[in-house]
C-alpha cells in the first residue's frame, strides 16, 4: 500500500509568499463558520470544525479572527449564512477541474467563476462533468517521526483507512467518507496531523509541461485568488 506520492499534484496552492494574507484567513474564517454552523461551536464536539481552526493556527491566524468566526456561526449573528457550491468544467487542454466555494452571494460567485474560466481558456460544466474522474475522500498527512511505518499501517487499517503512502518525509493515509471521523480517533495516538481533510483525488492523471503547464497553473491560480473559492483540483501532473 506504500508507493511514491502524487499528492502535490493533487491540490494546488499557492503558498503564503504568493497570496495576500488578508486572502487566505478570509477562506480559513469562512471554514470555521460554516463548521460551528453545521455542528457544535465546541471544536472538541465537532470534528470539522476542530480541523478548521487546526489549519487556521498551522497558518498563524490569530486566536481573535477564530474566536469571531465561530460566533458568526452562532444563533442570532445575523452573519456567517454561507452556502457550500462545486464547480466543474475543463481547464486548458481538457484537463479536470473541481472547484469548491462558499458564498454568501450564488450569483456573484458564479458569475465570478464563470469568468475566470472563459479569461483562462477553460469550459464551465454541469455538476457531474468531470467529478466521475475524481475520488472524494478523506486524506490525513502525518510527519515520519511520529512512528515507523508499520506501526501507522496497522494503526491507520485499523481505523478504517483504505490506503498509507509515504514519501520521504511523510504518511499519507485516505479512507472513505464514512470513516473519516472514527479513522481521525485512531490517529490521534500521533498528534496532530499536518493536513486532516475531505480532498477529490484523481482516479487518472494528466501530464502536463511548458506552455500548457503555465497555462493551467495561470487558470488555478486566478481560481484560488477569487475570495469565495476555498479549494481548487485538477488531474494535471506536471512534469
Amino acid at each position: 500500500m506504500s508507493g511514491h506520492s502524487k499528492w502535490a499534484n493533487i491540490q494546488h496552492r499557492k503558498g503564503l509568499q504568493d497570496r495576500k494574507r488578508g486572502n487566505l484567513f478570509t477562506k480559513l474564517a469562512k471554514e470555521i463558520t460554516v463548521a460551528a454552523k453545521l455542528g457544535d461551536p465546541n471544536p472538541d464536539m465537532n470534528p470539522r470544525l476542530r480541523l478548521a481552526v487546526l489549519a487556521a493556527r498551522k497558518e498563524s491566524m490569530p486566536n481573535d479572527n477564530i474566536k469571531r468566526a465561530i460566533q458568526k456561526a452562532l444563533p442570532g449573528s445575523g452573519e456567517g449564512d454561507y452556502s457550500e457550491i462545486r464547480y466543474e468544467g475543463y481547464a486548458p487542454g481538457g484537463i479536470s477541474v473541481i472547484v469548491e466555494c462558499l458564498t454568501d452571494n450564488k450569483n456573484r460567485t458564479a458569475s465570478d467563476i464563470r469568468s475566470i474560466f472563459s479569461k483562462n481558456g477553460g469550459n464551465l460544466g454541469e455538476t457531474g462533468s468531470v467529478s466521475f474522474n475524481f475520488e472524494h475522500i478523506g486524506l490525513f498527512v502525518y510527519k515520519k517521526s511520529v512512528g515507523d511505518f508499520d506501526s501507522v499501517f496497522e494503526t491507520a487499517l485499523e481505523g478504517g483507512a483504505k490506503d498509507v503512502e509515504e514519501d520521504d518525509d511523510n504518511y499519507m493515509i485516505t479512507c472513505e467518507i464514512s470513516e473519516f471521523a472514527n479513522l481521525s480517533k485512531a490517529l490521534e495516538k500521533f498528534g496532530e496531523p499536518e493536513k486532516a481533510e475531505i480532498i477529490w483525488q484523481p482516479t487518472l492523471f494528466v501530464n502536463v509541461n511548458g506552455e500548457s503547464a503555465e497555462r493551467i497553473e495561470r487558470f488555478v491560480e486566478a481560481l484560488e485568488d477569487n475570495d469565495d473559492v476555498q479549494k481548487v483540483y485538477t488531474n494535471a501532473e506536471f512534469e
